[in-house]
């Protein structure tokens, strides 16, 4: 979900940057007049010397009782959602390490880097697999894997995922002297190269 929420946020955010560049563009070369053609009405920008908000624009409605409280609710939650937006990012980091119980009460350090390597390693030697891609996320003591596969067309989607969840992903569980490993696995076809028949 918060892969959706960051397209859809850059995409707004594209769009109101492309919109606002192109709009202070044409007003100061003042391409409305160049062009023959006539902004929106009650679009005051329509000159290289005019101004986005006007005096009366900016002061309309200061006035009316409704005004003061949308503002500030409006921006508080602008900031709220920001908040959330910033907390998802930060929870999202990946493992760096693991915390291991060595059986000897002094317990040990695995890296995830290391553990992400071995877990791409073992996926792509899986039938039907032509790239790997791993990262480990949640806390040290209790891991999560994100494995994205990149399929070869003939490839088998469910014995593929199969394979990965009884063979791969159990394997890094007991490696790691893990009670669990939850994993996700997003799946990708390859595009088929183009053949020639002769």
């Amino acid at each position: 979900m918060l892969r959706t929420v960051n397209r859809v946020l850059l995409v707004l955010t594209g769009l109101c940057l492309i919109g606002g560049g192109a709009a202070a563009l044409a007003a100061a070369l003042d391409l409305p007049r160049r062009w023959g053609f006539s902004p929106p009405s009650g679009w005051s920008w329509r000159a290289p010397h005019d101004v986005l908000l006007t005096h009366a624009d900016r002061t309309q409605w200061r006035e009316e009782g409704w005004w003061w409280p949308v503002v500030i609710g409006g921006l508080a939650l602008l900031v709220l959602l920001s908040l959330w937006w910033l907390l998802a990012q930060l929870r999202r980091r990946r493992t760096t390490e693991i915390a291991i119980d060595s059986g000897d009460g002094a317990g040990a350090v695995l890296r995830g880097h290391a553990l992400e390597n071995v877990v791409a390693a073992e996926a792509e030697a899986l039938p039907g697999v032509d790239r790997a891609r791993v990262s480990l996320t949640g806390r040290r003591g209790s891991p999560r894997l994100s494995v994205g596969l990149l399929l070869t067309p003939q490839a088998g989607p469910d014995a593929i995922v199969e394979r990965l969840r009884t063979e791969t992903v159990e394997h890094a569980r007991a490696s790691a002297g893990l009670d669990a490993l939850p994993a996700e696995a997003r799946l990708r076809a390859a595009q088929h190269g183009e053949e020639r028949v002769n």
